[in-house]
């Protein structure tokens, strides 16, 4: 007996089931005080508004107990997987958490810019905000398919009734007569870009052309050029701030992440070099 007593192995099995003894024993008092899931006021006026804006209305006390049950069924599941580890090593997870604390530093609302700060934008980045030249013309559409081998012809005669100061009626089109101060993105979107080029070059005054446009030729009276020009402030202010604003929040991010990135050496197993 005293030879068994002193057998290594029988005091590694008692000391084995005293630590299995009190591993349960720990375990049985954590299970009888579970963990708090607290429901707070701000959370029942999200889920509520939630449901108002994907329902148009209020939801019942029972819809709203049902939503309240899904929120604590997510929290629970959500706090077993991390106890669990599930959230290490997944990218979606990674990439979200990521996002995230993303999102919280471009939340960092940055100074308000002043005018004087607004007005040194706009100097440095003039070719962004500048006003884009308008047209005022009228226009007489002509169908080349419709007029085949007699179109130079009918646009000729088109010309003579024009000097004599008479309106030719020239083919229908859904394409408006007269175009008030259309600006030159617009005439390329509409017209194509061989006819806006053609367009520049126009001279304001009398009936001119024909011009080609993806629809056919036309003849042009140009009444009016408004050349493109550099904006003021007060022109595209608001453009401007937006801009100064989201640039700012970008340095802050930036700065944040150089200072978090200064925390870390980052070392790549394949090379097993180290990124400062």
């Amino acid at each position: 007996m005293r030879r068994w007593l002193r057998e290594p192995l029988l005091h590694f099995l008692i000391l084995g089931a005293l630590l299995f003894g009190l591993y349960g024993w720990l375990r049985g008092g954590a299970q009888a005080t579970p963990a708090e899931i607290v429901v707070s006021r701000g959370q029942l006026q999200s889920l509520q508004a939630q449901f108002q804006r994907t329902r148009q209305r209020a939801p019942t006390p029972e819809e709203l107990q049902g939503m309240v049950e899904g929120w604590v069924r997510e929290e629970i599941f959500y706090r077993e997987g991390v106890a669990m580890g599930l959230d290490r090593d997944d990218p979606v997870v990674r990439r979200r958490v990521a996002q995230k604390l993303e999102f919280v530093v471009d939340g960092a609302a940055p100074t308000p810019p002043t005018s004087a700060e607004l007005q040194a934008w706009l100097a440095v980045h003039a070719d962004r905000y500048s006003i884009e030249a308008r047209y005022t013309l009228h226009q007489i559409y002509f169908d080349v398919a419709r007029h085949g081998a007699s179109l130079d012809a009918d646009v000729a005669a088109a010309r003579r009734v024009l000097a004599a100061g008479q309106s030719p009626a020239g083919d229908p089109t859904l394409l408006p007569p007269a175009l008030e101060r259309i600006a030159v993105s617009e005439v390329k979107r509409v017209f194509g870009d061989g006819f806006a080029d053609a367009l520049n070059s126009l001279p304001p005054g009398g009936w001119q052309g024909p011009l080609r446009s993806s629809f056919g030729l036309h003849l042009v009276k140009l009444s009016a050029i408004e050349p493109a020009r550099r904006a003021t402030l007060d022109e595209v202010r608001a453009q401007v701030e937006r801009d100064v604003v989201q640039a700012r929040t970008a340095d802050i991010g930036a700065a944040h992440y150089k200072k978090l990135r200064a925390r870390y050496v980052v070392r790549v197993d394949a090379s097993g070099t180290a990124l400062q």
